[in-house]
Order: C-alpha cells, then structure tokens, then sequence
C-alpha cells in the first residue's frame, strides 16, 4: 500500500474513533431566563448551571416558532416550520421529503435513540415512519441506561434524545411550596399582576423545572461512570417558553427565547458565554459538522461549531448573524367557527429591537374567549394552556389596573405592527409602533423581516394571506377547557 493512502485511512480511522457522542436533552415548556446561571434566584438547576459552568452558556438562542411539534420540527430537520408544510402546525405531520439528523447520524455509524415521552411531536409521524424506518429520533429506550447498556455491545459513537414531559401543565397545585421553594423568590415578567396565585403557580412550574434539571443529572452520572463524559457533545434546553399567558405561543422573548448550554469536555473552553444569536435550525447543521458528518445543502441553519471552539465571550460574530426571525402559524384552532386557522405572525429580533407582523390582526391572538364559538366545544382562550395564572388574569380583569394591563397584553386582540426598544423595555410591554420617533426604525425593520422571509422562502412572503398552513390536517384535542383547574 503506498504510504500517502496507508496515512489517508489511518487518519480516518483516528476521526471515526475520536468522533464524539451526543446527548440532546430537551425539556417541554421550559423558557428563558429560569435557571440559576441566568441569575433566576427561585429555582434551583445544578446539572444546567454546572453545563454552563464547564462548557458554554448562551443567552440569545430561539426557537422557529414557539409550539412543541414546529419547534421540535426545526431542531429535527434543520429547517424553518413554514417550510414543513403541515410540520409548521401544532399536533399535525412531518412531511415525508423531509430528513432528521439523527437518521444522518445513524447513515454516518452512529447508534441513535431516544426516551419516552416526546422528542418529535406531538402529531401522527405514520407515513414518515413508514417512509424513514424509525420516529424522527431512533428506537425508543426506557431510559438512557438502558440505552447505553445496549450499545456497549456494539463499539459505535452514540446519538440519544433525551426527552422529558417536565415543566408542561398540568401541574400538582402546591408542589413547588411543598418541595421547599420559594414563591416569593419566582421571577415574574412584567406583564404578569404581582399576585399570589400567580407566585405559586410559577412555583409549581419551577417544581418541574428542577425534576427535569435532576433527570439529566442523572444521565451525566451515567456518562460519567462509563467513562464516556469528556467525550460528549451535552446539549441542554427547552423546546419554547413557560406554559403561561404570553409565554408558550407568542413571539415575545418570554415565548420564543430558551435556555441554552453546552458542555464537550476539552474540547470546549469552561466559563464562557455567548451572546450571539442562535436558532433552534442551527442545531443540526452544528452537530453534522461536529461529527465529521456531510451537512446537506438543502438545511437553512448554519453550523455554530466555531463559536464553540473560540475561547472568548460575548458577540463574537455579529455579521455572521445580525438579527435573527422566527413566527407562528396554528397552534389550536382557537378561533371563532368555522375558521380552523391560527394567528399567523412572524417576527425579527435585533439586539436593540423586536418587531413583529401579525397578519390577521382580526383575530384573537390566543384564541376566542367566548366558549360557545370554538370549533372544539368548550374551549377559552385555548391558545393558552390552561392553569391558575390564566384563570386569575382573566377573572380579574377588571379588578384594576394591574390586571387589565395583563389582560390586555396577554389575550386581547393586538395590532398588525409591533414594535419594542429592547434597551428601554427589555420586557416587551410597551409598543412603540406607530410614534414619530420609531417611524424610521419600523420601516428599516419591516424592510428586513420582508427580505429575511424571502430568502428563507415562507410562503406568506410573497403571500401574506396564504391560507395554506390552515388546511392541514390538525389531530389534537383542545388546549383551553373553560374553567380548567389544574
């Protein structure tokens, strides 16, 4: 063998030895800033903070669109919801052209898998299953343990999914109290009332927060005690924000914006954190490349691999990602019979501004309030998950001032420009569109969300009343029942 190739396969052998495990760990319903690294003093995540501490924090990473099955649509493929067809809807289907990285990975030699009980969806995956072999995510394992159990006995780099139901409603009421927490420690975003109904519900969330937090602590013991953790690429974080009103479903920071850290032994400089922008599409493209895996060329992520590598902090590539987008089409049919659309919107996110479209501004943002109306019978306001916050904002909505801000905020109609200056109103409360002094910024923001859509091909860019997303099929039940305690 001449010794030009005998070194050529040598080293490929080298890379295939050395390529690294992954493990993807992905909550449902957990939203930025609740975990102690980001400074929230209510609720405790030592495994997170201890990723964040010996890896990479990010501070400014973003889902595609704030709803579990186009969320977890956008890390599987690579790719932004409205170009999935009916994958850009809650409970609905991933078309079958479409690939999942993990089915890359497992082309590429590695062992994929995953734990109950949701990494894609949810929805019906029938025809794609059918199509591809497996879900999106690989074999389903009891739990990693038993995963990694199986696999020592074939000597191959691994791919696990590591899913949890945790912090999604319902809740048990007064199980954060219960387990030590404090409620007057919750953070609050400012379009909540300061109330203490709300102090403990947010209570009870951060009592699934922590399960969660100790459920992957218990994967990195696993890593740890099989000698397999420095050469592990650890992903940690939530698939969108809390289940609360302006949270889960909206194009605020408290709805789109998710926790984010990542741990890869030396290969990854501890202590750092980023501030550059990052979307849920760019997870696959950064772990194909990683891996040493061919990135195809149909994704519309872009790898973050080498802000990984830098042993700086801060904004290390501003030009490389100046803004970053993200929108919403269906999540339940919410709206007045017999219309069995969304509230389709889209928006663009600078460092300095949030500016958001939304095209039907006729329609209830979190659906109808009135129950007699929906398409589901007895749905309220069922964009919105059901729970105490919800049913205190409303009920009280004409208590006072406090409460008729919230509600206004959180459920009532809202206008088709949204503008916030992220310096002066860092909470997305106050929208400044249509003032003289944001008219220039509005149209220079217009202007680039309608050029970023263009290239990133969404339909409603040539067309903002495509009707398209609301002709799925949708395979869920409802998400608001009136009056649902939980």
């Amino acid at each position: 063998m001449r010794p030009l190739l005998t070194l050529l396969l040598l080293t490929a052998e080298l890379i295939a030895e050395n390529r690294p495990n992954i493990l993807f760990c992905m909550a449902d319903d957990w939203g930025w800033p609740h975990a102690g690294a980001y400074g929230d003093e209510g609720v405790a995540t030592p495994n997170f903070d201890r990723l964040a501490r010996e890896g990479v924090l990010f501070h400014h990473v973003y889902t595609t669109s704030p709803s579990c099955t186009p969320s977890r649509n956008g890390v599987i493929t690579g790719k932004y919801h409205w170009q999935l067809g009916p994958g850009a809807n809650l409970w609905s289907t991933l078309p079958v052209e479409h690939e999942s990285f993990l089915h890359l990975l497992a082309d590429a030699g590695y062992a994929i898998g995953q734990n109950p009980p949701k990494t894609w969806g949810p929805g019906r995956i029938q025809d794609w299953k059918a199509h591809h072999g497996t879900d999106p995510a690989g074999p389903t394992y009891k739990n990693f343990k038993q995963f990694l159990a199986q696999k020592e006995a074939v000597e191959q780099p691994f791919c696990f999914w590591l899913a949890t139901s945790d912090p999604h409603r319902g809740y048990v009421k007064g199980s954060g109290k219960k387990a030590g927490i404090d409620p007057a420690k919750a953070h609050l975003f400012k379009h909540f009332p300061d109330s203490e109904v709300i102090r403990n519900d947010v209570a009870d969330y951060y009592f699934e927060v922590q399960r969660w937090d100790s459920l992957v602590g218990e994967a990195i013991a696993e890593l740890e005690e099989r000698g397999l953790l420095e050469n592990t690429i650890i992903v940690m974080t939530g698939d969108h924000g809390m289940p609360f009103p302006r949270g889960k479903g909206n194009l605020y920071d408290s709805g789109v914006r998710v926790p984010f850290a990542v741990r890869w032994g030396a290969r990854v400089q501890g202590r750092r954190s980023l501030e550059d922008f990052v979307s849920f599409i760019d997870i696959a493209p950064t772990l194909l490349e990683a891996t040493g895996t061919e990135i195809p060329d149909n994704l519309s992520g872009k790898s973050f691999a080498k802000l990984l590598m830098k042993e700086e902090s801060g904004r290390l590539d501003p030009e490389g990602r100046p803004d970053i987008i993200f929108g919403r089409e269906r999540h339940v049919p919410a709206q007045e019979k017999p219309n069995m659309g969304g509230y389709p919107a889209r928006a663009l996110r600078t460092p300095d501004y949030l500016y958001i479209r939304n095209y039907q501004p006729e329609l209830w943002p979190m659906g109808t309030g009135d129950s007699e109306l929906t398409n589901i019978p007895g749905q309220w306001y069922a964009d919105c998950d059901g729970g105490p916050s919800k049913k205190d904002i409303i009920e009280n909505r004409d208590l006072n001032e406090q409460y008729r801000r919230a509600y206004n905020l959180c459920f009532a109609k809202r206008p088709a420009e949204e503008l916030y200056d992220l310096q002066k109103d860092p909470d997305q409360i106050h929208n400044i569109a249509g003032t003289d002094e944001a008219e220039a910024i509005l149209k220079k923001l217009r202007l680039r969300l309608q050029e970023r859509l263009v290239a990133g091909k969404d339909p409603r860019a040539t067309d903002p009343d495509y009707t398209g997303f609301d002709g799925h099929p949708y395979y869920g039940g409802g998400g608001g029942k009136k009056n649902r305690k939980k």
